[in-house]
C-alpha cells in the first residue's frame, strides 16, 4: 500500500510498487539515485540521501533487515526498526520514496540462487561472518535489479562493504556509479551506526577509543611510518588503554583485494572490529583518503 504526503514522499512496500514509479520517473527523463538501508536511520544515513539528493532528480532509500545476510548467532530479531521514525528522516532529507518490503516479497521461499564473492570478503569481517558479504551482495543485487537506480550511495563507515560493492558491480556489468560518503560521527569521535544503541552508559563513554586508536594510526602514517605492522602495533597500544575494548581484528589492507600488506606503499585501508561488551563495532581510515 502507497502513503503519500503534500511533498510527493511516498511509503511502498511491494516491488511493483517501486517498479511502476521508477518507470514513470524515467519515461520523464529523471535521474534516480538509491540508497540501500537496514533502518533505524541516523545522521550518517541521512547524509547519504542528502548527498543522492544533490546528484539525482528522484532519490529511492530501501529500509530492509536483511536475513540473509545474519549469520545463526547474530543479532537478527534484536536489529533495532522504527519505520515511523525512519519515514521522517527519509522525507525530510527529501528522499522521494522509501522501499520498506517484507523478507516474504525479497525472498521467494524455494529460492536457490545467491551470489558469493572470493578473495575481497575472505578477510576483515568476511572471517568472523563468513556468510554476511554473500547476503549484502545478494539483496544489493536485488536493490539494483529492482530500482535500476543511475547512482546508489554507500557509507565509508562499511568500508569492506563498498568495496565489495564495487567489485560486484565491476564483475557483473551493471550500469550504476557507485558513491562512498564520509563517515558520519559523534561529537567524541564514535562513529554513527545503529549497534550504538545497544551500549550501556559505561561502553558508551568506553567507544570512543576505537577513533581514538585510528587517529594515533593516521597520525603515524602521515609522519612518514610506511610499516603495515607499526601502524597496527600503534592502533592496539591505544586500544589497551581501555579495558572494556576487545580487539577482533587491526588490519592493514589493499583496496584491491582487501587483503593484508606489510607496507604503506599503495592506497590502503586501516580498519578495525571491536567489542565493547557484547557490542561489535567497526571503524576505519582510508590511507590516502578516499576522494
Amino acid at each position: 500500500m502507497t502513503t503519500e504526503n503534500e511533498n510527493g514522499f511516498a511509503v511502498v512496500h511491494t516491488i511493483a510498487e517501486v517498479r511502476e514509479q521508477v518507470k514513470a520517473w524515467k519515461a520523464q527523463g529523471r535521474t534516480v539515485g538509491l540508497v540501500p538501508t537496514m533502518g533505524f536511520l541516523h545522521e550518517g544515513h541521512k547524509s547519504l540521501i542528502e548527498r543522492a539528493v544533490a546528484d539525482n532528480d528522484r532519490v529511492v532509500v530501501s529500509d530492509f533487515v536483511n536475513p540473509v545476510q545474519f549469520g545463526p548467532n547474530e543479532d537478527l530479531e534484536a536489529y533495532p526498526r522504527d519505520l515511523d521514525r525512519d519515514s521522517k528522516l527519509v522525507s525530510g532529507a527529501g528522499a522521494n520514496l522509501l522501499f520498506n518490503p517484507s523478507p516474504e516479497e525479497m525472498y521467494y521461499p524455494n529460492r536457490t540462487t545467491a551470489i558469493t564473492m572470493a578473495t575481497i570478503t575472505e578477510e576483515l569481517c568476511g572471517k568472523s561472518r563468513p556468510v554476511h558479504f554473500g547476503g549484502v551482495c545478494t539483496v544489493v543485487a536485488k536493490l539494483f535489479n529492482i530500482v535500476t537506480p543511475n547512482r546508489a550511495y554507500f557509507g565509508q563507515k562499511d568500508a569492506q562493504q563498498l568495496l565489495v560493492i564495487k567489485r560486484m558491480v565491476r564483475d557483473l556489468n551493471f550500469d550504476i556509479e557507485i558513491i562512498g560518503c564520509p563517515i558520519i560521527r559523534e561529537a567524541d569521535g564514535l562513529a554513527k551506526s545503529s549497534r550504538n544503541t545497544y551500549l550501556n552508559p559505561e561502553e558508551r563513554a568506553a567507544a570512543p577509543i576505537l577513533h581514538k586508536a585510528l587517529e594515533a594510526g593516521r597520525a603515524l602514517a602521515e609522519s612518514g611510518e610506511k610499516s603495515a605492522d607499526a601502524i597496527k602495533a600503534k592502533v592496539r597500544e591505544v586500544l589497551a588503554t581501555e579495558p572494556l575494548a576487545d580487539p577482533e581484528y587491526v588490519e592493514v589492507v589493499d583496496l584491491e583485494n582487501v587483503h593484508p600488506v606489510a607496507t604503506l606503499d599503495q592506497p590502503v585501508l586501516v580498519a578495525i572490529a571491536v567489542r565493547i561488551g557484547k557490542t561489535r563495532l567497526i571503524d576505519n581510515f582510508f590511507y590516502p583518503e578516499l576522494h
